[in-house]
This record gives C-alpha cells, structure tokens and sequence, in this order.
C-alpha cells in the first residue's frame, strides 16, 4: 500500500467523522445554515426588498420570500450580470455557470467565494466516503477521467463565465495533477465528439482506475475504446474499478456498461448542478444520496402533487417522509432564494437524510392526468431488461394523443443495443413487460389502460447514434447536457418522424 492510499484512508476518516456530527443534528444543522444566509444577505438589494432584517423564522422567510424560477429571479440576475454589487449575495460572484435556458437563453448561475468550496469538498467528501466504507483507496495510485466541458473561460463585466464543470476543472487539487486525464489542451477542444477521440488516444496506453461523467457521455467513450481495442474496457484498463457519475440515473446504462466494461465495477452517484452540489452516494449498501445539509444551502420541499397550486405548502427537513415526491427548493450563499432548481426528489431513509433524483417537475408526462415521473419509466425498462439479453442506449418518452387509428399511447423512442429486439414479436413482447412495470407503480397510467383511455405502450425504435444525432441538432452534443426522459409534449418526437 502506499503512502498515498495510506494517507486517503486516514483523510476519509476525519471527513466521516465530521459527516456523522452534522448528519446527526439534521434539523440543526439547516437552523444554523438559515440563520447564516439570513445574517449575511440582510443588506444586499434582495434582502432589503423582502426585509430580511424582520425574518425571524421559516415562516417569516415564506411568507416574504415566494418560490422563483430562474425566469422569475432573472430582474435580479440581470443586475448581476450588468457589474452591479450587493444585489443577490454581498459584493459580486467570482464566477457565472453558463447554462442552457428555456424562454430565457442562457441562463447564467452565480457561483461566490462562499459557495464554490462545497462544490470541491462534496466531490472530494464523495470518494473519501467510499474509501472508509470499503477501505479500497488503491485507485489513488491510478490514473482518473473526468469527462467535462471546455475549462475556457469568457468574461462579462469583470466576471468569469462557463460551463460548471470546465469552472471546476481550475479548481482540482494538487496532489491530484499528475493522477488527472484529460490534458488540458485536450480539454479545451470544444467539439465534443473531436474530444472524445482525443481522450481515447490520450487514454488508451494509460492504468485508469477511476472514470467519471454523465453516462450517456461515457458510455461513447467506452464505445471508441473498445472499438479501438476490440476487447472490453475492463481488460484494456485493468485497474479500472471505480465509476462516478451524476447528472442522470445510472440504471438504465448498468447493463450496456457492464457489457462494454466486461466485468461489474463500484460506482459513486453525485447529485450536483450548477446552483449547488446537493446529495452524494454515501453508502454502497444504502439507497439513495445523502443529502448535504451543512454545505451552505437551505432546503425546502413541495409535494410535486401540489405545486402547481396556489400557496402550496412548503417543508422543511424536518417535516418530510418517505417516498414522496418532493419539488427541491434552494436557499444558497450563491444568493439564490426559495429558488426552484426544477429536479424531485424523494428520500429513501430519514436517519441519515438519503434522496434519490425522481425526475424533473417540468419533465412528466400528464396527457390524461397519468402523472407519470422518470423514476417510473427508468425502474419499468430496468424491470423489463432484467433476465433479457436486451440492452438500451438511450431512450425517452412522449404521448401519442391522435394516433391515425386506435386508442392514444404513450410512444417510447428507444436506441436498442441488442439484435435481439429486431424481431417484431420480442418488441411486441418487451412493450408489454414495459407496460406492466408501469402499471405497477403508477395507479393513475393503470386506470387509463383499464378504462380504454389509452392502450399498451407502442416502442418506436430509434436508429444507431439517434439520439446524439437529435442532441447534436438543438446544439446540446456532450458535456453537462442530458436528454429529457419525458416530454409531455411532442418536440423530440417530432424530430425521429
């Protein structure tokens, strides 16, 4: 063993400790946070338009403070962006995260002194959890991958801006430079597809044993190399045990990868985004994500049944429970206030706090009042991939409210892997194994399909590189960008038709 791993191990030890006193004290520990963004934002512009200097309690803040979008909360984000100080948080950010926006363009994510720490420490904190469980630090030794976006930086008004992931990469500690891959020339390459070749001729002689990335991105980069190699990647890079992603579920990937991988490695899911780094994979044994409570962020939660009504009510940690659906409302010392990030949530354990992401409120599929979630749709094609040699690329999900003929549907776009789903009596087959795993989770998407409302779900198959095609289109190739597992409407569809 050597010092390196020996010194990991001592490292993840204090953290843990340090972990269990906060995570113990739950309530608490989000009391002194609230306090502290209260205090320190009492005199800037958004403080004194709400009157921070009155709020006393929770309950002073909701009923001064509504929840807000970033279309909503952008009046002040403007402002920032202009150069002005003291509008959201004290002085001005260090950086802005560059976002893709909806009506709005590019949105643009103010990250502070305050704030950008955690989002090294949680990433940090991620792996030196898995060290002290599973007392494996050996990979600290081998060489790490992390796919992100271009660490080039713009500057607006003496501020600068880019994606989260390159504003991280300026960040990565020191004793981790030599271990760390890409180069940053390599980095820097802006297309994503030239840079994911550039990384396979970068990696391909190298002892990687950590590789990181939102899946779908990885899963193109283990495809070149093991077409380059013509073996698995597992074989290739033989140290190769330690996989962290976040971004999207894993899931859905586990199979293909396993496949291209050749062999089952550990894994590490992160839950964090531009606005704050939120929940990480704490435990290899334990469902679900544990959720951050001491990094700089209050957090409030509305059932995702009720937010779409007129004063819904607004929980704190304290107050949540099992398996519902939470809308994820942030506070932060980036100066975001009762900010709806959009992700649900749901928690999985309450002692310590652990969340798993259930999807996105504005990402549902609500047609006939099915209130169908992506948790639903990615634990259904789990379920019906289980003991099959079918494996999937990608996929998502839209209704078919007109059909030419027949009852409405939903339409499930999916890249199969495997030939075996060619033939039309295995996907007819595999529709109805889908179909029923939904029928199971969902009550509602039961009650139409017994009622005649809608009938079993119809698979379109989507051809070989599909949906990079499709992402490739609206600009969105690689990165930090994900593909929505849900549409309540027909835009990405569209695109296949």
């Amino acid at each position: 063993m050597s010092i390196k791993s020996i010194a990991a191990k001592i490292f993840a030890k204090s953290i843990y400790n340090k972990t269990q006193k906060w995570a113990s004290n739950p309530v608490e520990t989000q009391q002194k946070v609230f306090n502290d963004l209260i205090r320190q934002a009492k005199e800037t512009q958004f403080g004194k338009d709400h009157k921070f200097n009155e709020i006393k309690t929770f309950e002073d803040f909701a009923n001064q403070v509504p929840i807000r979008d970033y279309e909503e909360l952008k009046p002040y984000v403007d402002r920032v962006v202009k150069g002005e100080e003291n509008i959201l948080w004290k002085g001005k950010p260090l950086y802005f995260a560059k976002t893709s926006g909806t009506t709005s363009g590019a949105k643009y994510i103010p990250l502070t002194k305050e704030s950008m720490p955690f989002h090294i420490q949680a990433a940090r904190n991620a792996i030196l959890s898995y060290i002290h469980e599973t007392g494996k630090a050996d990979f600290v030794d081998g060489k790490m991958i992390f796919l992100q976006g271009s660490p080039i930086l713009e500057e607006k008004n003496g501020i600068k801006l880019g994606r989260l992931s390159g504003i991280v990469a300026h960040f990565v500690p020191k004793y981790l430079q030599k271990n760390r891959m890409p180069s940053w020339e390599t980095n820097c390459i802006e297309d994503w597809e030239t840079k994911v070749d550039a990384i396979v001729e970068e990696t391909f002689n190298e002892d990687m044993a950590v590789i990181s990335g939102i899946p779908s991105w990885v899963q193109m980069y283990f495809e070149k190399l093991h077409q380059k190699a013509q073996k698995p990647v597992g074989e290739l890079f033989k140290n190769f045990n330690l996989f962290i992603y976040g971004g999207v579920n894993y899931e859905p990937y586990r199979a293909k990868f396993e496949n291209l991988i050749g062999r089952k490695v550990d894994s590490i899911e992160l839950f964090p985004a531009s606005e704050g780094f939120f929940a990480y994979q704490d435990s290899q044994k334990e469902k679900g994500m544990l959720l951050l409570l001491n990094s700089g962020i209050f957090y409030e939660f509305v059932k995702a049944d009720e937010f779409f009504t007129e004063n819904p009510k607004r929980y704190t940690i304290g107050e949540v429970e099992l398996n519902v659906n939470y809308v994820l409302i942030l506070s932060t010392n980036a100066g975001l206030w009762a900010y709806n990030i959009g992700d649900t949530i749901q928690f999985t354990s309450l002692k310590p706090y652990r969340v798993i992401v259930s999807g996105r409120i504005k990402h549902y599929i609500s047609a006939f009042g099915e209130h169908v979630i992506g948790k639903e749709v990615e634990q259904a094609l789990k379920e019906a991939m289980e003991n099959t040699d079918i494996r999937v690329n990608e996929f998502t999900v839209a209704p078919q409210i007109a059909p030419k003929d027949g009852l409405p549907y939903h339409e499930w776009f999916i890249e199969f892997d495997s030939e075996v789903s060619e033939e039309s009596n295995n996907l007819e087959e595999f529709a109805l194994k889908i179909d029923n795993a939904m029928r199971k989770q969902n009550v509602y998407y039961d009650d139409l399909i017994v009622g005649k409302v809608l009938r079993t779900l119809v698979i379109t198959k989507v051809p070989k590189n599909g949906f990079q095609e499709y992402m490739k289109s609206i600009g969105k190739l690689g990165g930090q960008n994900k593909l929505p597992r849900l549409s309540n409407d027909r835009k990405i569809a569209d695109f296949f038709e």
